[in-house]
């Protein structure tokens, strides 16, 4: 039988690896998550992983971030907010725990499609 010891190094061994490679992306950089910035730009030579996690750092009295799927960005359609798809705190920390494309818009009147905030 395994000691309790070597099922904790087991799982650390298991487990940290993960941890260590995730990268927590700062969505614009020093600018945040704002107006007139060029997010295609931004992910340009960055690779987002599973595990990885993007912030959003914004002014909550300004922005918002919602989580839209592809038709949506394109056409800039801010769906109705619920707790799954919309996030208001100033700082959102969004897990990437699928791989695959993902799509977020500002849902404030106008931004998304005169002034940019589009990841």
């Amino acid at each position: 039988m395994a000691s309790p010891q070597k099922f904790t190094i087991l799982a650390i061994v298991v487990v940290l690896p993960s941890v260590v490679l995730a990268t927590e992306f700062i969505v614009g950089d020093e600018q945040g998550w704002t107006t007139n910035f060029d997010y295609s730009k931004w992910t340009t030579g960055k690779t987002f992983r599973v595990g990885d996690s993007l912030v959003f750092n914004y002014s909550k009295d300004n922005h918002n971030v919602f989580k839209v799927n592809g038709v949506q960005f394109k056409a800039c359609q801010v769906p109705p907010a619920n707790v799954n798809n919309s996030l208001t705190t100033g700082h959102d920390v969004v897990p990437l725990k699928t791989a695959g494309n993902k799509w977020y818009i500002c849902g404030a009147a106008g931004h998304c499609n005169l002034v940019s905030p589009k990841l």
